[in-house]
Order: C-alpha cells, then structure tokens, then sequence
C-alpha cells in the first residue's frame, strides 16, 4: 500500500485534490528533507472502534514550545544535542494515545536561539529523529510577540487584570498584536510542511496561538482542528474591554472543538460568543455545540491531569528516598510541622497573601510558633523574569519573609523557608511526600496541578513508607488547602477551599489542616473557623483517609492519558461529518469563516432564476418580510418606496401572484402595503389571509377561542416585569414576548422557563407555544407558514394552470414549513410537472431551502431583476 503522502501525490497529478496547490508546494518542499514522508502504512481500514486506539493515523500537535531539550556539544565541536523534555505535558499526552502506529508530530519553538547557518540542519535532526517541526523567529519578533503581547497583555486579561495604568499589565499596543498574527501565520506555514488535510487531526495548545486557526481553516477548509486553553478565559466584561475580542473569538470559532479546564471558563467564553457575537448554543445528548455558520463548534470541558508513570517513577528513585530521609531529620526530628507552598514567582500566584495568613496565624495561635513551618518554593517565572511586577512580587516576598522570621522565629528556628531557587523534580517530590499539608492559594490560575502532585506523592510506596517508619497497612492522608479560583478546585471536593484574598479566612483554613492532623483536637478560636469547614474541627483520622482515598481515586484515574484521548475521541466525532459537508470560506484577514451546508444547499444564481422566470407562465411568489425585503436590524421597520414599486411591479405582471407572508398583525401589514392594490398578504403566521387589498380577510383554520389570553397574559407580564428590556406584543390570535433589547444571557434564559411555564398552564388549551429568535410565543395550534403555501398552490390551481414557477424567501425556521410544503408538492398536481421551484433562505445556514441569498441585499436586487423583467415583457 502507498503512503499517505505518495497517495496525495497521486491525487494531485490526477488534479482530483481540491488543495493541490498547497499540497504541491508542501510536497516539493518536504521531499528534500529525509524521513518527512512516511513509511508505508499499515491497513487501519477494519480497526477503528470508538474504543480502540488507533482512532488517529496522525496527530499534529502544535504549541509554542516544543518538548525537547536542546543544549551545545561539550566536545569541542559544533552542533547540538537534542533530548525529549519528560516534563512537558506535550509529550505526556503521547499516553492517551496508546497507539504506536499512530504518528505524532509536533511544531512550535525551542526554548534556545537557534543560529540562522543553523536553522536547515537542526530542523533535519529534529524531524528524523524527533518527528518535531522548529518554528524560528527571529528575535525581536520573538519579544514582541512572545514577551509583549502574549505576556502583558493577554495574559494579566485572561488572570482578570485590568490595563487601567501603564503599571498594570500593558496597554494593547497594534504593532505587539500585529507581531501575534505574524508569528501565528509562520505557524501555520510549518503545519503546512507536513499536514495531509483530510486525515490528519491538528490540536493546538494555549493562548499563544489563539488565531492559528483561522489561518489553517482558510487553507484547508476541512481541517480537522482542535484547541485547548490551558489559562482561565475571563467574564465577559473583562473581556469586552480588549480592542481586538471579535478577532479572538472568530479565529477560536474556526477550530471544531474547543477545550477548557472548567465549566465557569467554558461558560465565560460561551458568554462572550452570546454578548459579542449573538450566538446561541445548546446541548444535546450531554455536548455543548455552538452553530457557527453552519458549522458546529463543540465545547469539551475536562482538566488536565498528571503524568502518574513518570510521577511514580520518580517516587521510586533512591535520591528521591535519600531526600525524604533529609527532610525528615531537619522537620520532623526536630519536632516541626511542615506546611508546603510550591508556586511560581508571578502576581497570580497569591505567595505574599500566603506569607500574610501564616502570619496571622502565628498572631493568633501562639501554641503553633516554634512548631510549624510554612517552606514556599518559589519557582522561576515562566516568560516573565523582566517583567517589572515580578521584581515586586520578589521584593515583597522577601520583605514578608523577614519580616516574619524576625517577629516569630527563635535559634534553630524560622517559621518561614523560601527557596527562591531552581529545584530538582525528584527534590520537590520528596518535599510532598514530608508535608503534612499543601497550600495552593492562587488569585488566579487555569489549572494548577500542583495539588494532583500532592496527592500522588503522598500515597508513595512502600519504600517510603520504610523512611517513614510506616507500616506497609498504615492508611495514607493528606490535607489541601486550595484557592477557590484554579482549576483543579471543583475536582477536590475534600479539600480546604479558600477565598486567597480572605486572609483571616486561609489562616483559620491553615489552622484546621493543624488541628486535624494531630489526634487531640484543640478547639480553641471557634469563631474563626465559620470561614473554612465547621466538620473540619471535629474531623477525626478516618474522615482524612477517606478525603485522601477519594482524591487518589480521582487524580489517579484522570491523569493526563485520559485527558489527551478524551479530547481527541471527542475531536474525531465531531469531525466526522466533514467529508459529506459543501464548504465555502467567507470574508477576509480574521474575520474568515467557513460556512458547512449539505451538498444540495446552494447560492441562489440570478442568470438562473432569471432565465426560469421568463419562461414560465404561472408563477406563485410567497415572500417574508422581516430579515428579508426589511433588516432585522432596522429602526424603522415600514417598507422603502422602493420596495413599494418593486411589489408592484411583480403584481402588475398577470402572471404572478404574490404573497407577503409574516408574523405580523394584518393591521399594521393592510397599512404598510395599501398601495399595492394586487398583493396577497398572509398576518400572524397565516391565519389571516387576503388574495388582494379590496377583497376580505379570511382565515385558514377555523376562528379561534382566545379566552386562553387570561391564562397566558398575566405570566407574560411578570417576566416582562423581572426582564428588564422585554417587551409584549399582544396581536388578535397570539401573543409574543420578545426580549431582543434585554441582556442576552439573562432573556435566553427567562425565555427558557418562560416557555416552560407558559407550557405547564396551557397545556389544557387550543394552541402551542415556540420559541423564535429572540421570542416566545403562544398562537392557535395548527396555524403554520406552511398552510399559507397550500391555499396559494389550492387557489392557483383551481384557477387555471398550476404554477410552473414557485419561488419561497424566508428568514428564519418558521418558514421551513412553507420549504417543506412545495418541495413535497412538486411530485402532485399542485405545482406544474417540471416546474422551476425555488425555495431560498436568507443567510447561509441549515435549513429545509434548496437555495440561499446572502442578505435582504441580495433579496431586493432579486426582486429588482425579475420586476424588471416584467416590466419588459408588459412593455412589450
């Protein structure tokens, strides 16, 4: 069998690939670089199960980082020595994939400066070897990109840090997001190096390439794409403040499924999409979609997890032993009580809050001076150790340390040891396994494994349990005090959880973990403990065995292997729909979007239509009005004189007979089109109809009972009363609440239990209550768009010859009842055989219509061509 790259090669001599170009390009390019092409590939065809591991042939991930470590050779000659990173979560995701056949690549930067004589020979080594595709920038670009935007504006926004001064965060700077766009394109170009479009699977991680996928989307239409954030997303209205939010959330709505740590982040971007966008979503079958042009975004909520082989291993290692049995003689031996801090030195990390509450605790717990002591480990900033802030934190910390080990510390004893420089993995673990209790007390943070670590490590092995004098039966504990505002919170339901800001709130919570672990409790200063768990106090040992048993069950079963293929099953399925999808791509720079429709669904062709409309005899022209000859958006809502004219024109023609049809009252319908003496006009859904303007109303269902108004009004006006911005109209059959004006997310969701509600109290009675765009509504039953359709076909028919030519333009999902009553009828007698049927939407999106027109633009310029038409041939 040939490889997938020989196969695209076949196609693209044969010029049956609809990217040949692109594909040419990449495969000139790669052919020069050993090893790019794959070896020949084994039949997957009889082994894909939603279960089995050979779900993927090929993954791309792409990051900013690569997973591998590069230092200069020692020996004197030039070059360098590459190795995998074991630390990053990139290349411990490889678990969830459990397939060796399965080839992953990855692109994105290396932490070293890579010399440009350089660049060709390194990229070699990595893809031979490495399967890794280098992205070089050069580096000023690197710095703006990188250091400028990414980390002083992107990142203190999404942590919930306003750019109201020059000193807080950084201003949005256009030139620091041009530079993210470039670097985003460059991205892009690599992927393109190796892709194979229509198999591979592309997940890109964090916010450092939030546009990327807009850039693959508009070049392979079909790419199957997924993203992950690994930071917090903010609320709406932090979000809303930066310049450049409908960029971001467009380019992140170009990937298939997008994933978050958190359902309060998934629900703050959703928010977003809802407030900036004015888009809806909803979930079937347990999956949130969002509709996006016809597309269907999926939304995965699901944190990362840890590495539990490699943390295991290290658990094992005799330096990890040695450095228990350390830690041991200088805490424990000694009498001390060890509570464990492990953060990085950023302003999100909350250490001085920390320091501050164990401050306070010394103040108002006497008895735990000289017995326990707070070591924080501070790492190194990640990309941030010239930010300006970072210096403060550093200044502060130290400052508070002093501070604290002057007023409470005696010989041989400092309440307070920071360890301010790089640890050893195997030296951090040693400290978990000593800890009685981990404070993880961020004001902001997107996921924070470090208590996942603590837990782990905590549960060791029996090795460890020999160093520390444990018995091999002895049942393993832990306590965790956690910050409210990461993301690992919701998943440990048996931790401390604190509110970092509340000082006096994580010194109480500092004091229970304490109190619990000793087998006498000592319930001195009730009153404080209102602030952490009031059970704590009297928590006896089993309690804490039972929190730690249920937070190993936890972490150890949702490690990151589970994670990585959790995300990529859900990114195959919704995936899988693609290649029976018709796509266009629209727009331009970031505002590119691809629209999805099924293979028949087709832009409506002017020459088209035109030429059938001069050639038939009878036509029937059903039109709405509202998002259609008229702009949803549009204050004035009466019809222009132009669209006056036109109408008439179309009526004038004897051929045609033409149908307003709308939801509107036949009052304000008879007022806005008095002039047009021949139109046919369909009010409130079609339940009243007149053939033309001297002539009666009718109606098509018998007269209704409206006594149900009694029962349904009063509800409308309490959610009109407690929505502010709603509205009720009250025409002769129905009723509509509409709630366009009010706050997005607060309407959608009164419209819900309004709906509800409206349901449960006139269930007994004569009507059904929808929801439409921005509306509930309660109507007759029976009354439908669709009804309109079958009396005009009934009337044409019954006149003379069945049309020959029907043409139906609606806006909006009430009118697929009309789309569904002519498409059906084409095989009867009511519509001509052979007749030109056109059924078309206006917008390009899933519906019951043939054809689309792109906005009520195009409608009256349609209108304006087939009137012009007529009015030839009545010249004539």
């Amino acid at each position: 069998m040939v490889s997938k790259s020989c196969s695209n090669l076949l196609e693209l001599a044969s010029g049956e690939s609809p990217t040949f170009g692109l594909m040419s390009r990449r495969i000139r390019r790669t052919m020069t670089v050993p090893g790019l092409i794959s070896d020949i590939d084994d039949d997957k065809s009889e082994s894909v199960c939603s279960d089995s591991p050979s779900l993927w042939d090929r993954i791309i991930i792409v990051a900013n980082q690569l997973p591998i470590r590069a230092q200069r050779k020692t020996d004197g000659s030039k070059g360098w020595i590459f190795s995998w990173d074991e630390d990053s979560l990139l290349l411990q995701l490889r678990d969830g994939i459990g397939d060796h056949d399965t080839e992953v690549f990855y692109v994105g930067c290396l932490k070293e400066d890579i010399h440009p004589n350089e660049q060709d020979e390194v990229s070699q080594i990595l893809l031979e070897t490495f399967k890794c595709v280098p992205t070089f920038l050069p580096p000023d670009l690197f710095s703006r990109y990188y250091h400028g935007f990414c980390k002083q504006q992107l990142w203190p926004l999404f942590h919930y840090m306003l750019p109201l001064s020059p000193d807080l965060g950084g201003r949005f700077n256009r030139s620091l997001w041009q530079a993210y766009v470039s670097v985003n394109k460059i991205f892009a170009d690599r992927i393109m190096e190796v892709i194979c479009p229509e198999d591979d699977f592309v997940w890109v991680h964090d916010y450092h390439l939030m546009v990327l996928p807009t850039f693959l989307r508009k070049r392979f239409n079909r790419v199957k794409l997924g993203f992950f954030l690994h930071s917090p997303f903010p609320s709406s209205e932090i979000y809303k403040t930066l310049p450049i939010r409908e960029e971001l959330l467009r380019a992140l709505l170009n990937a298939d499924l997008i994933g978050f740590h958190t359902f309060d982040y998934a629900r703050h971007f959703l928010s977003c999409c809802s407030r900036i966008l004015g888009l809806t979503y909803e979930s079937k079958l347990g999956y949130i979609g969002l509709e996006y042009h016809g597309r269907t975004v999926s939304i995965k909520i699901l944190p990362v997890g840890i590495h539990m082989g490699q943390l295991q291993s290290v658990l094992s290692l005799p330096e990890t032993e040695e450095k228990v049995a350390e830690l041991l003689r200088q805490y424990c031996d000694q009498g001390r009580i060890m509570l464990l801090g492990v953060d990085d030195m950023d302003i999100f990390k909350g250490i001085s809050l920390k320091l501050l509450a164990m401050e306070q605790l010394l103040m108002q717990h006497p008895e735990w001076r000289g017995k326990v002591v707070l070591v924080q480990i501070a790492n190194p900033a990640r990309g941030r150790g010239r930010g300006k802030d970072v210096k403060e934190v550093q200044a502060e910390t130290s400052s508070t340390v002093k501070r604290i080990n002057e007023t409470f510390g005696k010989p041989g004893y400092n309440p307070v040891v920071l360890i301010d420089e790089p640890l050893k993995f195997y030296e951090r673990i040693a400290y978990y396994v000593v800890a009685e209790c981990c404070l993880v007390t961020a004001v902001r943070d997107g996921m924070n494994l470090i208590p996942y670590e603590y837990i782990i490590s905590r549960q060791g092995n029996e090795k460890l349990d020999e160093v520390l004098g444990l018995k091999p039966s002895t049942p393993k504990k832990s306590m965790l005090v956690v910050s409210e505002f990461i993301g690992c919170s919701p998943s440990l339901s048996g931790a401390i959880r604190v509110n970092p800001w509340n000082i006096d709130a994580v010194a109480d919570a500092m004091d229970s973990a304490l109190e619990m672990a000793e087998p006498e409790k000592q319930l001195r200063h009730e009153k404080h403990y209102r602030y952490v768990m009031a059970s704590a106090l009297e928590m006896a040992e089993p309690e804490k065995q039972l929190r730690h048993e249920k937070h190993y069950r936890y972490v150890s079963t949702h490690a990151v292997g589970y994670w990585a293929r959790s995300f990529l099953q859900d990114l195959e399925r919704t995936c899988q729909d693609h290649v029976r999808r018709r796509c266009w791509g629209i727009g331009f720079g970031l505002s590119f979007r691809v629209v999805a429709f099924d293979p028949s669904f087709r832009k409506l062709s002017m020459e088209h239509i035109v030429s059938a409309y001069r050639r038939t005899k009878t036509r029937a022209i059903l039109l709405d009005y509202d998002g259609t000859l008229m702009p949803q958006a549009s204050i004035d809502k009466s019809p222009t004189s132009k669209s006056i004219d036109i109408i008439n024109s179309l009526c004038r023609d004897k051929n045609n007979m033409v149908f307003i049809v709308s939801a509107r009252s036949r009052r304000t319908l008879g007022e806005w089109f008095s002039p047009c003496e021949n139109l046919g006009i369909a009010a409130e859904h079609g339940y009243f109809l007149r053939l033309k303007r001297d002539v009666e109303w009718e109606t098509c269902v018998p007269v209704a009972d409206c006594s149900w108004k009694q029962i349904a009004e009063p509800v409308l006006k309490l959610y009109t009363e407690t929505t502010d911005g709603s509205t009720i109209e009250d025409k002769e059959t129905s009723l509509v609440w509409s709630y366009e004006d009010a706050d997005p997310d607060f309407g959608s969701c009164q419209a819900k239990e309004l709906l509800d509600h409206l349901e449960s109290v006139l269930a007994n009675e004569p009507v059904t209550v929808k929801s439409g765009q921005n509306t509930v509504e309660v109507k007759p039953q029976g009354v439908s768009k669709g009804l309109v359709a079958k009396r005009l076909l009934s009337i044409m028919q019954g006149k003379g010859p069945s049309p020959d030519f029907v043409l139906c333009i609606g806006d909006d999902r009430s009118y697929d009842d009309m789309f569904e009553v002519i498409t059906s009828s084409m095989a009867g007698p009511s519509i001509a055989p052979r007749a030109e049927v056109f059924a078309c939407t206006v917008g390009r999106k899933p519906c019951k219509a043939k054809y689309y027109l792109d906005d009520t633009v195009g409608i009256v310029m349609l209108m304006q061509g087939l009137a012009s038409v007529s009015e030839e041939t009545n010249s004539g």
